[in-house]
């Protein structure tokens, strides 16, 4: 009989979590296409099974279409949209479901493979077990957004879709994060070191994941669609509608404040990129700076796509590259804090 999989490391559960994570961020990307094309409404059930065979007929599409034309958002803002229009977003929002779908089966059935055979080691078996019920979360959480704007908004709410986002991208982290347990093997047990790093990647970390949430309040709110200047807005250093009457109208439902915000969260995330990469390394951290130097330029890029869209009012092709380059800045984060923490236990 096969022994365990020792608490070493494991390729091949690297490998299969790498491939995990290439679908999640896929799935981000095409979901954020679908919030600048209009289309997570345009299918209104919720059949995880059955729901991933598309309109075969022309009879299908209709009572598909039928559907949709129930909704405010089509009462409201599609009006008089043509069948040919109508497939036209049903495919963006089809397609993001269907990487959903796809994404249960590439962690699940390798997951049992990996087991069955006992390749996946025992330390890491209870925290994938929490990354698959994460991850068959996230679909009741999608449907729980979609519903938001089925009944009374022509939209979906932009709190329920940073929630939706929020928890697509903490399982991206932690799958980044066991991915490199597994590729890595465990870390050495013992005293720590003294590694202010692991405090900067850390608050770094949680401040790219922020950011990518405040992101998310702007697609939600349709706000980068307004007062699109830069550096100012309208011409002033701070809208003058940014106050909504309340804390929350305003930190979530105004289109002013959480655009304003991200800006904020950009300039801070950039003067936080350029100071780690110009801050002195201890001898034994070296290691950490080719990958801080990545992840400066990389903000560097991102904060000139975010600019960009937003003078261009928000160009597809624009914004799924501004929202590729925000995925990719969290897994590099996550890589970071993941490196940090492991440097710390041999100082």
């Amino acid at each position: 009989m096969r022994a365990w999989q020792s608490d070493d490391r494991s390729r091949a559960t690297a490998i299969w979590l790498g491939l995990v994570a290439a679908v999640i961020v896929a799935m981000v990307v095409v979901g954020g296409a679908t919030r600048v094309t209009g289309s997570g409404l345009s299918i209104t059930q919720w059949k995880p099974v059955s729901g991933v065979i598309p309109p075969l007929t022309h009879a299908d599409w209709e009572r598909m279409f039928s559907l949709y034309r129930a909704t405010p958002q089509y009462r409201l803002i599609n009006a008089g949209m043509s069948l040919a229009e109508f497939r036209s977003i049903f495919w963006w929002e089809w397609g993001h479901r269907l990487l959903g779908r796809l994404l249960g089966l590439v962690f699940f059935v390798p997951f049992v493979a990996l087991v069955a055979l006992k390749r996946l080691p025992r330390r890491l078996i209870w925290p994938c077990v929490i990354l698959f019920v994460l991850g068959a979360a996230q679909g009741g959480v999608g449907w729980w957004m979609v519903k938001s704007g089925l009944e009374q908004r022509t939209s979906v709410a932009p709190e329920r879709l940073a929630t939706h986002l929020g928890l697509a991208l903490l399982l991206l982290a932690a799958i980044i994060w066991t991915a490199l347990e597994a590729w890595f093997g465990p870390g050495r047990t013992g005293r720590h070191g003294r590694n202010g790093w692991v405090w900067a990647s850390g608050l770094f970390l949680a401040a790219v994941y922020g950011q990518c949430l405040l992101g998310a309040l702007v697609a939600g709110n349709h706000a980068g669609l307004v007062d699109a200047d830069w550096p100012l807005m309208a011409g002033r250093l701070v809208p003058s509608d940014y106050w909504r009457g309340s804390l929350w109208a305003t930190l979530a439902h105004g289109a002013a404040a959480v655009q304003f915000n991200h800006r904020l969260g950009a300039y801070g995330l950039l003067i936080a990129g350029a100071a780690m990469a110009v801050a002195p390394f201890r001898r034994d951290a070296d290691a950490l700076r080719p990958l801080v130097l990545i992840i400066g330029g990389l903000l560097l890029v991102q904060v000139g796509l975010g600019v960009s869209a937003l003078l261009l009012t928000v160009p597809l092709p624009l914004a799924m590259a501004h929202q590729f380059t925000a995925v990719t800045l969290l897994t590099l984060a996550a890589a970071l804090a993941w490196r940090a923490r492991r440097l710390e236990q041999v100082l």
